[in-house]
């Protein structure tokens, strides 16, 4: 596809029923005369006919409108006069950014997927089950800016309000969160950033599952912090209390029941899993960012990727390290099985799921993990007795090690 004809491309996308999936425009230029933010249009089915969607959103209100027929690509010309900066289209096959760049040159990246993704329900009347739904005004959402006052998801925040209410959903079906009596719940968040799932976390345990909880978050930036204590000042959430400390050297005065680190970039993920393993937490749900510390072992390295290959006896592994995108991939992976081992070695009953699709962030992995057995003690080897599926966890986590020749950045921590 070549930016001449994008236009044709990007019509000829959305009328192929079994393909499209979504499309935004998003990003507003110095020619553009519109008030819309963002525009997503996706496919619904009323009474058995296929409709494209037109969702228009500003920093107030959000429009719907549906189209059949001519009407689709007559309103569809409309968008592409409006010279957005950013056009994505979601596909089953792959995903393309259009970027239009300040001098008006086209650049067109295209993402294939390794495998098609199912093509979702559309039907229109589907339910939602949002914990927080859409269009009901929440007090803690508006003070973080996620809503308007009129309870309208901000365009530029409906990423965020979908990684919201997916990361609550999972914590609804951690059941073990039921067996947590000793009220209140004491819950850490590590590197809480702009606090938006912590507020979340907050409000859900306290207000909708009505169990007592206090929450601690943590981060470096304490302008940040100052004024999420506000925030949480004015809601009158004295349960909620923000600290500028580094994940690795916090001490809370009490050991907390749930300890979050979502999108905590590279090794702070590590320290945040060493510290909630170091206090005996109960849960863990952890959400990885960056994972430059392992890659770094058998990327930079030639004489060290010379030793993988011939550990692996296969000269065709090189193809694993050729490509940039693909060094990368590999070791997030290997980062998170890593991290998946050490917290079963530590008790940790642990799994690793999609949290949300790769649509809404690139960072879509967590590690969810309940303690289901004492830990042994930190401080000895890794290769210490292992109950259970935990040895056959052990000799999986050595032969990882052994193939690889790199040693985790969590390890060492512990």
């Amino acid at each position: 596809m070549s930016p001449k004809n994008y236009h044709e491309y990007i019509t000829k996308v959305l009328l192929d029923e079994k393909r499209f999936m979504k499309l935004r425009f998003s990003g507003k230029s110095k020619l553009q005369s519109t008030q819309w933010q963002e525009v997503i249009l996706r496919p619904i089915f009323l009474k058995e006919k296929r409709y494209i969607q037109f969702s228009y959103f500003d920093k107030q209100k959000n429009i719907t409108k549906n189209y059949i027929g001519h009407s689709v690509e007559i309103n569809l010309n409309k968008l592409f006069d409006m010279s957005f900066k950013n056009i994505h289209i979601f596909t089953t096959d792959e995903n393309i950014h259009i970027q239009q760049t300040k001098k008006g040159k086209i650049i067109i990246h295209h993402h294939r997927h390794d495998l098609p993704l199912p093509l979702p329900s559309f039907a229109h009347d589907r339910p939602k089950n949002l914990i927080l739904p859409e269009g009901k005004p929440d007090p803690f959402l508006k003070k973080i800016g996620v809503m308007t006052k009129a309870g309208h998801v901000r365009a530029t925040m409906r990423d965020k309000f979908r990684q919201i209410n997916a990361f609550l959903n999972i914590i609804q079906e951690t059941h073990a969160i039921e067996k947590l009596t000793n009220f209140p719940l004491h819950v850490i968040d590590c590197g809480c950033g702009n606090a938006h799932l912590t507020f979340a976390v907050y409000h859900y345990l306290n207000h909708v599952l009505q169990r007592p909880t206090k929450i601690i978050g943590i981060d470096r930036k304490a302008d940040l912090l100052e004024k999420r204590n506000e925030h949480a000042k004015q809601l009158g959430w004295t349960g909620l209390t923000f600290e500028q400390a580094d994940i690795i050297e916090y001490q809370p005065i009490q050991s907390p029941d749930i300890v979050l680190a979502l999108h905590a970039c590279d090794t702070a993920t590590d320290e945040a899993l060493a510290q909630a393993i170091n206090w005996d937490s109960r849960m863990i749900f952890s959400v990885p960012c960056c994972h430059h510390h392992l890659q770094a072992q058998f990327i930079h390295d030639n004489r060290q990727t010379k030793k993988v290959f011939k550990n692996l006896s296969c000269l065709a592994t090189k193809a694993l390290l050729r490509h940039g995108i693909l060094r990368e991939r590999l070791g997030d992976i290997l980062t998170d099985t890593f991290r998946s081992l050490i917290l079963q070695k530590h008790g940790y009953q642990t799994n690793v799921i999609e949290f949300i699709s790769s649509e809404h962030t690139a960072k879509n992995i967590m590690i969810r993990a309940v303690k289901t057995s004492p830990s042994p003690n930190p401080l000895r080897s890794l290769g210490g007795q292992m109950g259970g599926n935990s040895k056959r966890g052990e000799e999986e986590y050595e032969a990882l090690k052994s193939i690889w020749q790199v040693t985790p950045y969590l390890e060492e921590l512990l």
